[in-house]
């Protein structure tokens, strides 16, 4: 099976900024620095590898993973994932249905938490651009909601939880549904470290 290249994941972190992060910030950034390491934090090639981390040991990329994760435990935000398993759809537009179908979901269901808020700023990039319309159409009458596409990424650390989240929770649906991991993702996540990640991450969920 091709794994994580079925799943289509998409997580959101959700910051109240009246909730300083100024500690935590510094917490992530003095363990950074003893790795000697200040870049953007990409979960998916610090397991495999590559990129950035293609010359770090399996203990400095280990280290930069929990760095990153404490972080978004001590942080005060939640977080939401929404998976597609494109195993079960042939096509893109149908693809595209169900992610803003779910999407749609996750915001009805918090509609309420949402209104609370004076100002909604959403950060992205249009890395994905199916992603990227769907933001903008959901949120294109809510004169509240503004979406920042550039942003200094290395610096948004909580961009980067999000970034995490997508694959600790596709691994998370792989493990529930039986699709195996890869070599590295075992390796990476050896003995009962997934687990415990997971449920460290339960009160967080929104």
């Amino acid at each position: 099976m091709k794994g994580s290249s079925d799943l289509y994941a998409v997580s959101f972190t959700l910051h109240e900024s009246s909730n300083s992060i100024e500690n935590e910030l510094k917490y992530l950034n003095k363990k950074l620095g003893a790795l000697h390491y200040n870049g953007m934090i990409h979960l998916a090639y610090l397991i495999a590898k590559r990129g950035d981390y293609s010359h770090f040991n399996f203990e400095k990329r280990k280290s930069i993973f929990w760095a990153i994760f404490y972080f978004s435990i001590r942080v005060k935000v939640k977080i939401r994932t929404v998976i597609v398993d494109k195993r079960y759809i042939n096509k893109k537009m149908q693809l595209n249905i169900i992610l803003a179908r779910d999407i749609s979901n996750f915001i009805s269901n918090n509609q309420d938490y949402l209104d609370a808020f004076d100002k909604i700023v959403i950060y992205y990039d249009n890395g994905q651009e199916t992603l990227a319309t769907i933001l903008d159409t959901l949120f294109v009458t809510n004169a509240k909601v503004e979406r920042r596409i550039k942003f200094n990424h290395t610096e948004k650390r909580l961009f980067q939880v999000s970034d995490m989240l997508t694959v600790i929770d596709k691994l998370d649906y792989k493990r529930k549904n039986n699709i195996p991991f890869t070599n590295a993702e075992k390796f990476f996540f050896r003995g009962k470290d997934f687990r415990h990640i997971i449920n460290l991450l339960k009160n967080k969920r929104i």
